[in-house]
């Protein structure tokens, strides 16, 4: 069930569910803020206590209004692009094959064919990217599948708009975002946790919560963290 409180020009959107205590955030890039609470509570009441946060509400808006964004990327000679949270230059080389990629210390070397335009580029980098995820996703699932007592019948890896990850709790698959890849390797892992704990409680419930702080204690670090890194060009507000 969801509704919306309206605080001024502040929309706050409500979901009630079966747990015990209030749950507010606010979601970057754009300050997005929700509220979940438990079923018995009356909307007068989260009212009340929304607007008793409105101070912390207002600082946390303006964290993320200061909060470093990317510019699009246009792949060309000396652009930085990051790679597991490190900074890297590109170089851009020419020539009739196919397209390549290559990492080499703190440099990325992109080969493309005259003429190929920046979406073009853009998907080389994607397909890239997605192959040095799918090099480090299996061992990460695999890890934590007997930690958990969990089973991951199948991770997908694409662009996602909104989420850093997400999860079919009843078919068992994860689906993680490729902007990770720009990420620290632990954040990755941070992710993987998240949503492969959706597969024991497929809610954010207080359990959840508590199977989460069980196996992973710093995960409120490693969202903070997360949430403090550049943001890419397209928005993003979290997890499923």
């Amino acid at each position: 069930m969801r509704e919306t409180i309206q605080l001024g020009e502040l929309s706050i959107q409500v979901t009630k569910k079966d747990i015990k205590n209030v749950h507010l955030s606010v979601h970057p890039p754009n300050g997005r803020v929700t509220l979940v609470a438990p079923k018995t509570i009356r909307l007068e009441v989260v009212r009340a206590y929304a607007i008793s946060k409105l101070g912390w509400i207002r600082n946390q808006q303006e964290k993320l209004a200061k909060q470093a964004r990317e510019t699009p990327r246009q792949f060309i000679e000396r652009e930085s692009h990051y790679l597991w949270g490190r900074r890297h230059l590109m170089t851009v080389k020419q020539c009739e094959a196919k397209p390549t990629v290559k990492l080499d210390h703190k440099r990325i070397t992109l080969t493309v064919r005259r003429g190929n335009d920046t979406h073009k580029r853009a998907e080389v980098i994607h397909e890239w990217h997605k192959s040095l995820l799918h090099a480090v996703v299996p061992a990460l699932i695999k890890k934590w599948e007997p930690k958990l007592k969990v089973k991951v019948t199948g991770y997908f890896l694409q662009r996602m708009k909104t989420k850093w990850g997400s999860c079919n709790h009843r078919a068992g698959h994860i689906r993680l975002n490729t902007e990770l890849v720009k990420k620290p390797k632990d954040l990755l892992e941070y992710v993987i946790v998240h949503e492969m704990v959706h597969l024991i409680e497929p809610v954010h419930s207080e359990n959840f919560i508590a199977i989460l702080q069980k196996n992973y204690p710093t995960w409120r670090e490693a969202r903070a963290e997360l949430n403090e890194l550049p943001l890419a060009a397209e928005t993003w507000s979290g997890f499923d």
